[in-house]
């Protein structure tokens, strides 16, 4: 049984990504922003879902305690 070479594995690997990284369909500049504000503009309402639901839990659990 013949060990095989970690550096010959490590580049033959990093050669794999290489070859995948280049099939990768990259987003355009415009894409990316676009994707990135609803990304942000989901976060800012979520937080603002969670912030308002805490909120009228708390005041809930104060009123019935």
């Amino acid at each position: 049984m013949e060990k095989s070479n970690p550096f010959t594995k490590f580049s033959g690997f990093l050669r794999d990504v290489q070859v995948e990284l280049v099939k990768c369909n990259w987003p355009t500049w415009s894409e990316l922003r676009q994707s990135t504000m609803v990304v942000v503009v989901s976060f800012i309402i979520m937080g603002a879902f969670v912030s308002f639901s805490d909120a009228v839990l708390r005041w809930l659990v104060t009123v019935l305690l």
